[in-house]
């Protein structure tokens, strides 16, 4: 039996691709899905989503001519495909490691990369933006946007439909519909699509109408209006409701098989032809092809290293967990306090596992709301509740926060409102990259009023900023913490409250001060030990609250101490550091301070260890900041 010859490996551009017959996308498609399986297998990332476009992806650049024409994916999580189709194949290996390729689309990375993404709903609005663009420049191509039904249920979204219906510009949405963003999708969007989905009437006489309107370049264009106008009225007839994307302007198309490549490029294909917003919804199996990503697609959406032949995750001796991840700590801290205190609440935007708060959900789930893809609703929708006197703890990735800025402002803390904010992620996150790292947080909500806004070091500090923030007391209050493990094997500590603006002083010294905020302060913890032995004697102070801050103790430590470090893994504009450096502007003093932090740039991806030694906040960085802080010719020599 002759063996198939790999096609994959001959396609170097989609030029490559396009030199195919159409009949042999099948292949490719088989072979793509595998070549992900490998590599992700052995070197982790987002894997469920990139199998389920697998078809689509192989149609898109077969039918279009990219990079001339244009695709934009929303999030980018579904991009590994398209990575791999465009040039990238054969670095594929460094995805999201340390000076390798984005595990994202970048612009400056591909010219096959129209748009930088990495949050959701966001390709609707940066398609339509490029479609304008050309049509204001007389330029005619393809312009897609690729969006999950996950997506789909973020505000800007749903801005960007009613917008390009409006606009009636030539562009293409293609709804990925797989019932799935990370954890199973929310909302009354998710039940509109299942009725168009399973609707059997609906799909026979849809595909019966697709029959008559096959030959659409042969009907004269006023037929051809008819025959879409008889053909919406028998959807809404049929749905016994309006279709929601052709209520916004939208030729809708589907659902269709979304992994029937062939059909799928035929299809696009047939769209050139057809002007004005089209949408094309496609069924989709997240996980596609891997039985253990079907079947489990919250944990493979990116489950690390595993065997690509059982799908058993593998996690060697040194990665088995000793301590507990903080998004951990906090799910099972927020159960234990809700569990006596039946006003708290908790809420998240679509990331009930990855914050942890399913914990709670599990137990309380009338007091639990996944709101789904929607930062900015959420942060109002705890405001609402507020008003009622429940205390709600809106959990919210750092990086996602930013979405939802004005809100934070408006409606929450201009009305004073007890709305207690957890920010996971916050810091360096690692793998992610640029547009995950959570390190704006500390410097855009120390500048708004009323706010209570902290830090906590260890996993006993976060339970007891938890307990704090739920007394009601103390209004609008935020807590971040990092991505990762903590420090502490025995974490369940007896919660007790702790007054906003107080810090700690862990260590005592008379050479200089370290001022330190977050979990990063463990850092300056091991730096002190090792300035100990080389006779410098540091004095550390876990801060614990950038707003307010401990004046009492600010004042005690610029009255004794000369130089002082402050160190954050936050943005040094506008953060911690600044926040010192005002107080002792305001207060006269003149010591020398030299703040640590993230520096004025976007950081790349790369391990948390890695990032954390470029931007020079790890023990060496400390060690070598003190030396030119304090530059003197004897601790010259002695560091």
């Amino acid at each position: 039996m002759a063996i198939e010859k790999n096609l994959l490996n001959g396609i170097n551009s989609p030029n490559d691709l396009k030199k195919l017959k159409i009949e042999e996308l099948v292949q490719v498609s088989k072979e793509l899905r595998q070549f992900i399986i490998d590599v992700v297998s052995c070197n982790p990332g987002h894997f469920g989503a990139s199998l389920g476009v697998v078809e689509l992806t192989v149609a898109l650049h077969y039918v279009y001519n990219t990079p001339f024409d244009k695709i934009i994916w929303d999030v980018g999580h579904q991009a590994y495909g398209h990575k791999i189709l465009t040039g990238r194949r054969d670095n594929f290996h460094t995805n999201r490691k340390y000076k390798g390729i984005s595990g994202f689309p970048n612009m400056s990375e591909s010219e096959y990369d129209a748009f930088g993404v990495g949050h959701s709903s966001t390709s609707i609005s940066a398609a339509l933006g490029i479609a304008t663009a050309d049509k204001h420049s007389g330029i005619k191509r393809n312009v897609a946007a690729v969006i999950g039904d996950g997506s789909l249920t973020g505000g800007m979204a749903f801005e960007g439909l009613n917008n390009a219906g409006w606009s009636n510009t030539n562009l293409v949405v293609i709804l990925n519909d797989n019932n799935m963003a990370i954890d199973p999708n929310v909302g009354a969007m998710k039940e509109y699509l299942v009725d168009i989905t399973t609707s059997k009437t609906y799909n026979k006489v849809k595909n019966d109408m697709w029959k008559i309107l096959g030959k659409i370049n042969k009907i004269a264009p006023h037929t051809r209006d008819y025959a879409q106008k008889l053909e919406n009225g028998l959807k809404s007839l049929l749905l016994k409701q309006s279709n929601l994307f052709e209520s916004l302007n939208f030729r809708y198309f589907g659902p269709i098989d979304g992994h029937d490549v062939v059909h799928i490029a035929r299809l696009l294909e047939d769209f050139q032809t057809i002007p004005g917003p089209k949408l094309l919804h496609i069924l989709t199996k997240k996980g596609k092809g891997f039985k253990q990503a079907e079947e489990n697609q919250t944990i493979f959406h990116a489950p690390g290293k595993f065997d690509k032949e059982t799908g058993e995750l593998i996690i060697v001796d040194s990665e088995k967990p000793k301590t507990p991840l903080f998004q951990e700590v906090f799910g099972h801290t927020i159960l234990e306090l809700a569990r006596k205190n039946e006003k708290i609440i908790g809420i998240t935007p679509a990331m009930p596992t990855g914050c942890s708060l399913k914990i709670m959900m599990d137990e309380l789930p009338d007091r639990t709301f996944d709101v789904g893809i929607a930062e900015q609703h959420a942060v109002t929708f705890a405001a609402g509740m507020a008003t009622q006197g429940l205390i709600p703890f809106c959990n919210i990735y750092s990086s996602f926060a930013q979405r939802a800025y004005d809100q934070i402002i408006h409606d929450v803390a201009l009305q004073k409102l007890p709305v207690v904010f957890c920010f996971d992620r916050a810091g360096l996150v690692g793998a992610d990259g640029p547009t995950h790292h959570g390190v704006f947080d500390l410097a855009f909500m120390r500048s708004v009023p009323n706010l209570v806004v902290s830090a906590p070091m260890d996993e006993k500090e976060l339970r007891n900023m938890m307990f704090t923030a739920q007394l009601g007391k103390y209004g609008p209050f935020s807590i971040r913490y990092p991505r990762g493990r903590g420090d502490l094997i025995d974490w369940k500590n007896e919660m007790e409250e702790i007054i906003p603006g107080t810090s700690r002083q862990l260590s005592k010294g008379d050479d200089f001060a370290i001022l330190s905020i977050g979990h990063i302060g463990q850092f300056a913890s091991e730096a002190v030990k090792e300035l100990k032995k080389q006779q410098i004697d540091a004095a550390h102070y876990d801060m614990r609250f950038v707003k307010p801050l401990d004046e009492q103790q600010l004042h005690a430590i610029f009255k004794k101490h000369q130089y002082i470090l402050t160190i954050e893994d936050g943005t040094v504009k506008g953060g911690f550091g600044s926040a010192v450096l005002e107080f002792m502007a305001e207060n006269d003093y003149l010591s020398h301070v030299k703040i640590l932090g993230i520096p004025d740039k976007f950081i790349e991806h790369g391990t948390q260890k890695e990032l954390w030694h470029d931007c020079k906040i790890d023990t060496d960085g400390i060690l070598n900041a003190t030396k030119q802080l304090l530059n003197t010719k004897i601790l010259s020599k002695v560091i």
